[in-house]
C-alpha cells in the first residue's frame, strides 16, 4: 500500500476542522423532530429528519442536542408562543452550531428556535387537508344534512371520564323545558396519538346502528392547544365529512378551529353549548307544533261561530214567519216553533261536542303525523344511503377494472413480459427505416440497458 495512512482519530479530527471551518457561526435549519428525549441532567436529545415531497422516504437525518441551560429557556419560550411543548412530530426551525467530535461523530447543538415557523407549518397542514377534501368533493357533505326536527336520540363520542361529557349530559337531561333525550356514549381517546383512530372506530360503531340515532356529538372539554393536533388529521376529517348523520362538534376551544370543526354540520365552542343547541332546537320545534295546533283550533272555532250566527238569524226570523203562518192555524205554528227551537238547540250542542272532539284529537293527530313523517323520512334516507352505497360500489369496481388495464399497459409491465425499448441518441426508435449500418443504439430491458451497433437490417414488405 502506497502513502502514509491516517488513524481514525486523525481522520475525524480533519473532518471536525473542515466542518468548523465551513460553519464557524452556526446556521438556521428547518426539519421535523422524529425523536425527543430529556436526560437526567436536563439535556434534550433530538433526532431531526427530512422527508421527500411524498412524506414517505427519509432524505436526511441528524442527531441534535439542546443543553440543559438552553433547553429550560427555549422550551418555555416555544410553549408560551405555540401553547404546546416540543415533541416528536413537530416541524421546527432551529439555529444550530455544527460540530464533529472524534469519538461521538457529527452532531448539532441547538441554541435558538423560531416558534412562528411551527405555527405556520401547522396552519399550512390544515389548509392542505381542507383543500384536498374540497378537490375530492366531500368537504360540505355533512353540512348539507338536516337533523330530524325533534332530534332526541344522541350518539356522543367522548372519553367516559371527561368533565365535558358530564357537563353535556347535565345540561341536556336537566333542561328547563322538561324535554326527554336518549344519550349513548361511544368512548374514544380525546388527546394524544390515538385520537384519530379511536374516533374513527367510534364512528364505525355508530354507523352500524345508524337508524337508532338522530345526531352525533363529538366533545372533549378544555385542555392545551397541543392536544387538538389529533383533530387535524385527513382520515378523521374525511370520515366526519362523509358521515351520513349530522355531526355537532363541541371540542372546547373558542379560539382554535380544527379540521373536524370545519367539516362538521355545526361547530360550537363547548360541550355545554352543544347540549344547549340541541335543547333550544327541540324546544323551538315544539313551539312550532303548538302554534300549528292553535291555528287549527281557531279555524274550527271560527266555523262553529259562523254556524251559530246562522242559527241565530233563523231564530230571529221566527216571529215574522209565525205571522205568515197564522192563517194556517195556531196549532201548526206552535209545532213548527217547537221543532225549530229543538233543532237549533241540538245543532248547537252537536257542534260544540264536535269541537271538543276535534280539539282533543288535534294534538294527538299532529304529533302522530309528525312521528310517522319522521319515521318515513328516516326510511327514505336509509334507502337513499343504501342506493348511493350500491352506486359507489359499482363505480369503484369499474374504476378498479380500468386501473388494472392501465397498470397492465404501463412500460414497466410490458418490459417485464420480455419486450424491449430501442433508443438512438436518447430518443425512441419507432421504425427500422430510421436505422443504418454502424449506428449505435441503446436497448432498454426490464433489468437494465445495453449499447449495440447495427450490422444489418431487414424491412417488412
Amino acid at each position: 500500500m502506497e502513502g502514509k495512512s491516517l488513524s481514525l482519530y486523525e481522520l475525524n479530527s480533519l473532518v471536525r476542522n473542515a466542518v468548523r471551518g465551513v460553519f464557524p457561526d452556526g446556521v438556521w435549519v428547518h426539519a421535523e423532530i422524529s425523536e425527543l428525549r430529556v436526560g437526567g441532567g436536563g439535556h434534550c436529545y433530538l433526532e431531526l429528519i427530512e422527508k421527500d415531497s411524498a412524506g414517505k422516504t427519509f432524505t436526511a437525518k441528524a442527531r441534535a442536542v439542546i443543553w440543559a441551560s438552553a433547553y429550560r429557556m427555549l422550551g418555555d419560550y416555544f410553549e408560551s408562543v405555540t401553547s404546546q411543548t416540543l415533541k416528536a412530530g413537530l416541524k421546527v426551525q432551529v439555529f444550530v452550531h455544527v460540530d464533529m467530535h472524534e469519538l461521538y461523530g457529527y452532531s448539532l447543538s441547538v441554541t435558538d428556535i423560531e416558534p412562528a415557523y411551527t405555527l405556520g407549518e401547522q396552519a399550512l397542514l390544515k389548509k392542505e387537508i381542507l383543500d384536498r377534501l374540497e378537490r375530492e368533493g366531500v368537504i360540505g357533505l355533512n353540512k348539507s344534512l338536516e337533523p330530524a326536527r325533534l332530534a332526541n336520540r344522541i350518539a356522543v363520542i367522548s372519553s367516559a371520564t371527561a368533565a365535558g361529557f358530564g357537563d353535556f349530559r347535565e345540561q341536556l337531561m336537566n333542561n328547563p323545558y322538561g324535554l326527554g333525550f336518549y344519550v349513548e356514549l361511544f368512548q374514544a381517546v380525546m388527546q394524544g396519538d390515538k385520537v384519530e383512530s379511536s374516533i374513527i372506530s367510534a364512528l364505525d360503531e355508530i354507523y352500524a346502528r345508524m337508524d337508532r340515532f338522530d345526531l352525533v356529538v363529538i366533545i372533549r372539554g378544555g385542555g392545551a392547544t397541543a392536544d387538538l393536533m389529533g383533530f387535524d388529521k385527513y382520515e378523521l376529517a374525511n370520515h366526519c365529512a362523509q358521515f351520513p348523520l349530522p355531526i355537532l362538534s363541541g371540542i372546547g376551544h373558542e379560539r382554535d378551529d380544527t379540521v373536524v370543526d370545519a367539516v362538521a354540520y355545526k361547530r360550537v365552542k363547548t360541550p355545554t353549548a352543544a347540549a344547549q343547541w340541541i335543547v333550544d332546537r327541540a324546544y323551538n320545534e315544539l313551539l312550532a307544533l303548538e302554534r300549528l295546533e292553535h291555528d287549527l283550533t281557531a279555524c274550527v272555532r271560527t266555523g262553529i261561530d259562523k254556524e251559530r250566527h246562522r242559527l241565530d238569524m233563523l231564530v230571529s226570523a221566527l216571529p215574522s214567519a209565525a205571522a205568515r203562518l197564522m192563517e194556517n192555524g195556531r196549532q201548526g205554528l206552535t209545532a213548527l216553533e217547537h221543532r225549530l227551537a229543538l233543532s237549533c238547540t241540538e245543532c248547537v250542542s252537536c257542534r260544540e261536542k264536535r269541537l271538543d272532539v276535534l280539539s282533543s284529537r288535534l294534538k294527538v293527530l299532529s304529533l302522530a303525523g309528525f312521528s310517522a313523517g319522521g319515521y318515513r323520512l328516516r326510511e327514505i334516507e336509509k334507502d337513499i344511503v343504501a342506493a348511493t352505497g350500491r352506486i359507489l360500489l359499482s363505480e369503484k369496481k369499474h374504476m378498479d377494472v380500468l386501473q388494472s388495464r392501465i397498470d397492465m399497459s404501463s412500460p414497466d409491465k410490458i418490459l417485464k413480459r420480455g419486450y424491449a425499448l430501442v433508443k438512438r441518441d436518447g430518443k425512441f426508435v419507432k421504425s427500422v427505416s430510421a436505422l443504418s449500418e454502424g449506428v449505435l443504439l441503446e436497448i432498454v430491458m426490464n433489468d437494465g440497458a445495453a449499447d449495440v451497433k447495427v450490422i444489418g437490417k431487414s424491412e417488412k414488405h
